[in-house]
């Protein structure tokens, strides 16, 4: 999954895909590299980053999608959104998949929407939203309390009859530096839930952190984590780097290829 953030302010590449003219080159650099989907956000929700309308989020997503679908069609494009207006707006304008930080908990309308649109849906664990998020850490069993959540989430998504379900641990998303190196150590207990796990570790800082290097020298820190997830139960790996993470998989279909002789 490539990530498109049409942002200002995102974490690494804020400010970088606002035009059409980059939006379009960005995006088939990322398809010739062997992207399987194009994740666009319109709305930065890096710790601290600013608020913006929702009209706004709209503005920046639904133009981007519309000139991707009509100048790639067939490409598979995603909405990261917690906003069900944006969401749907995203739809129609030709994303297929609804890629949501905050399970439902930040729009009250968002699952029903995900039921009559008919999309996949990704659902990730967070606690809070973007502006509170790191202040929400203290918990008395990590996976416990997030295998909880993603159980009982996916127990109300079946009864909206939501069927392609695809589950995010929400890497840097209330949990600490330690924390998120935890879960990825325990990645394969998510498998207990039978859906799809997908991880977003690009040039997080939990890399660049622990490495006290810059985000934008984080892409060995990226490879190497991804290549952890892999070996863990991850499905889909959401990146900014693609040509770099389609390697690592093809690696890891060799390695796996090579052990089921």
């Amino acid at each position: 999954m490539g990530v498109l953030n049409v942002t200002q302010d995102s974490f690494f590449d804020g400010g970088q895909f606002l035009s059409e003219s980059s939006i379009l080159r960005q995006v088939e650099k990322m398809l010739s590299e062997g992207a399987d989907f194009i994740d666009v956000g319109g709305y930065s929700s890096r710790p601290g980053a600013t608020d913006i309308p929702l009209q706004e989020e709209k503005d920046r997503t639904v133009k981007a999608i519309s000139s991707i679908a009509k100048s790639f069609p067939g490409t598979i494009i995603s909405i990261d959104t917690f906003r069900s207006g944006v969401a749907e707006a995203a739809v129609d304008a030709g994303a297929s998949i609804i890629n949501d930080i905050a399970g439902g908990n930040l729009d009250k309308k968002m699952i029903e929407t995900v039921s009559r649109l008919k999309v996949p849906y990704v659902l990730m664990h967070l606690r809070g939203n973007p502006r509170t998020m790191s202040s929400q850490t203290q918990y008395a069993n990590l996976l416990k309390e997030m295998i909880d959540y993603f159980h009982n989430t996916i127990h109300l998504l079946r009864q909206f009859e939501v069927k392609d379900i695809i589950i995010d641990p929400g890497f840097g998303f209330s949990k600490t530096i330690p924390q998120n190196f935890f879960i990825l150590q325990n990645l394969e207990k998510f498998s207990l839930l039978e859906k799809p796990i997908l991880v977003g570790l690009s040039r997080k800082s939990m890399i660049w952190k622990s490495l006290d290097i810059k985000p934008t020298e984080a892409l060995n820190g990226t490879t190497a984590l991804n290549t952890m997830a892999l070996l863990r139960g991850a499905d889909i790996l959401r990146v900014h780097d693609v040509k770099e993470a389609r390697e690592v998989i093809k690696l890891f279909i060799s390695l796996s290829d090579n052990v089921n002789k």
